[in-house]
């Protein structure tokens, strides 16, 4: 697990004692925070400027769209994972904000460990989700793939090595799950950036959430 004093988080919240509150809790946890913003312009500005691993982000963010930060930063730094955060469990908020790019998705209700936690995760490279909402997004995604949307034919193998590359794996560790070489494992993964037309594992992982083929924890 990969130590909270080597995360960088941005929070984005437009309410400021809850946006300087979870900025101290995390803080005080170890994580170091090195942003905070109110709005979706000023969270894509200030995130370009300051590269954090992890964007805590609202999706209510007054008259502009949290769903529309997510897309925004992602673009500009498309290493960055962003995990929301939000008082909304609709099912609406939860899917438009992973089709946006978001990694996981929890309800803040979640108390103080759980947020930690998740935070973690999510910088590891894991799909975090609050109890309920992982099975709605697999569930949804699922349905578009049986409909067919003329997305390039993976091998039963690149399935397996993507599947682990969005638990956050690396290919040596994928490699002994799989009884495979080192080698082999990133031809897979090369292999699978090109037919999909991709440019790097974090947007392998995105596709996997999107596609159901991650298991969100």
């Amino acid at each position: 697990m990969t130590d909270a004093v080597e995360i960088s988080v941005m929070i984005v919240d437009d309410h400021p004692m809850w946006r300087d509150g979870v900025a101290r809790d995390l803080a005080g946890r170890g994580f170091a925070v090195v942003a905070t913003a109110p709005d979706a312009p000023a969270a894509v500005r200030i995130a370009t400027a300051t590269r954090p691993r992890v964007v805590l982000m609202d999706l209510n963010l007054g008259d502009t769209s949290g769903v529309a930060a997510i897309a925004g930063i992602l673009s500009a730094l498309p290493e960055t994972r962003v995990l929301v955060l939000s008082a909304s469990g609709e099912h609406r908020d939860v899917l438009e904000a992973v089709k946006a790019g978001a990694s996981g998705y929890l309800v803040k209700s979640a108390s103080a460990a759980e947020l930690e936690d998740a935070v973690r995760r999510t910088a590891a490279g894991a799909a975090v989700f609050t109890p309920g909402l992982a099975g709605l997004v697999l569930g949804e995604f699922r349905s578009a793939d049986r409909r067919g949307d003329g997305a390039p034919k993976l091998t039963d193998r690149e399935t397996d090595v993507l599947r682990l590359v969005a638990k956050g794996m690396t290919a040596r560790q994928i490699a002994a799950r799989l009884v495979l070489s080192h080698r082999t494992v990133e031809s897979h993964v090369q292999s699978t950036l090109r037919k999909l037309q991709l440019h790097n594992r974090v947007e392998l992982t995105r596709y996997a959430i999107e596609r159901g083929l991650a298991d969100p924890e």
